[in-house]
């Protein structure tokens, strides 16, 4: 009998070392983010939350991940294409669980990490507060933290990918979205035609109507769509016909200003040519109707931003023909086809 109890010993601490051997360990691998040198600084805190090879891949798992939703099915990826700037290609609101309509057109992400506010409103002040707005919206992806989380504590790949990202290794709230700002925080968009003709790569040069349309709009676009992010990140009111439907506010639903009434935030237009159809609740379809748009067809919905304002006290941005054909050929090299193809941020 002694020799069995021998022997039991010996397997148990034999099995043991075996189990502890092939437990996930924590990777602190550091990942790059690189700012391309036309950029203006990077607002997000790397210090609290540095970014590493095994935090961004569990935070791309995550982003396609569907189990983040109530059905399992409608993962982040879901309204956020990667082809299309990672919006919802064609839909003019966001889809969700149960065939659920949201109230707003899913914006694109790219440049997150240089931003303070997040969403058409502001809603999120932290990009890591951000993922929680569609994961608990109830017609987006209908979830609550806590059972995403009971859902992946219950999946070994992630208790591993958990364990190599993070120091602690806990399948918690926290580091759930650390991981997806990890992730997003490296989807820089920075490679266009235009980033390479102003940082002058590659010996790239602009057509003439390119650089037409680069003059009209910094003559008259820039005060909105500032530096080479293209936002100033304001919330201003364009003066859009409210729209009877959804009777969207804005801005004001958050902080309930009546000086934030039907603002959203200016967006970026890097990859515009891809992201349409645009406004808040995607009403435009093209280019030439946006324009068309800001050249004739503003309303004084009652909060309209002043910069719209004409001398002759009408509302709009007086554009030729001419100056909209330029001005949309100059959006066109704002496409930056690496990031939208970076295998990085795919899937697969």
């Amino acid at each position: 009998m002694k020799k069995i109890y021998v022997l039991a010993a010996i397997s148990m601490v034999a099995f043991s070392c075996s189990k502890d051997s092939d437990m996930a360990v924590y990777e602190p691998i550091p990942l790059e983010v690189e700012v391309p040198s036309n950029f203006p600084e990077l607002q997000y805190n790397l210090d609290n939350n540095p970014v590493t090879e095994a935090g961004f891949e569990l935070g791309k798992s995550l982003f396609y991940e569907g189990r983040l939703s109530s059905n399992d099915a409608i993962a982040c990826a879901f309204c956020h294409e990667q082809a299309f700037a990672f919006t919802h290609h064609g839909h003019t609101l966001s889809h969700g669980v149960n065939g659920g309509i949201g109230l707003r057109n899913a914006q694109p992400m790219q440049n997150l990490g240089f931003q303070n506010l997040f969403m058409w409103d502001g809603a999120a002040s932290h990009l890591d507060l951000q993922p929680i707005i569609p994961i608990t919206s109830e017609v987006e992806m209908g979830e609550t933290l806590s059972n995403v989380i009971s859902k992946l504590e219950q999946d070994s790949y992630y208790q591993d990918q958990f364990a190599r990202a993070f120091e602690d290794g806990e399948v918690n709230t926290e580091n759930l979205l650390k991981a997806l700002s990890q992730f997003m925080v490296m989807m820089i968009s920075g490679d266009s035609k235009y980033d390479k003709y102003v940082r002058q790569e590659d010996n790239v040069v602009l057509s003439q109507i390119e650089l037409d349309g680069l003059a009209t709009f910094n003559n008259k676009c820039i005060s909105c769509h500032a530096t080479d992010l293209f936002t100033d990140h304001s919330f201003r009111n364009n003066g859009l016909p409210i729209n009877p439907l959804l009777d969207d506010k804005g801005r004001y639903n958050v902080l309930e200003d009546p000086a934030d009434l039907y603002t959203f935030k200016v967006p970026s237009l890097r990859n515009i040519e891809v992201t349409y159809p645009y406004m808040h609740d995607g009403r435009f379809s093209t280019l030439e109707v946006v324009l068309d748009f800001y050249d004739s067809g503003m309303v004084d919905n009652g909060n309209v931003d002043p910069s719209f304002l004409r001398p002759d006290g009408t509302l709009g941005i007086d554009l030729s023909a001419y100056e909209k054909e330029s001005i949309i050929a100059f959006l066109k090299t704002l496409t930056d086809t690496e990031f939208l193809e970076d295998e990085r941020f795919s899937e697969y």
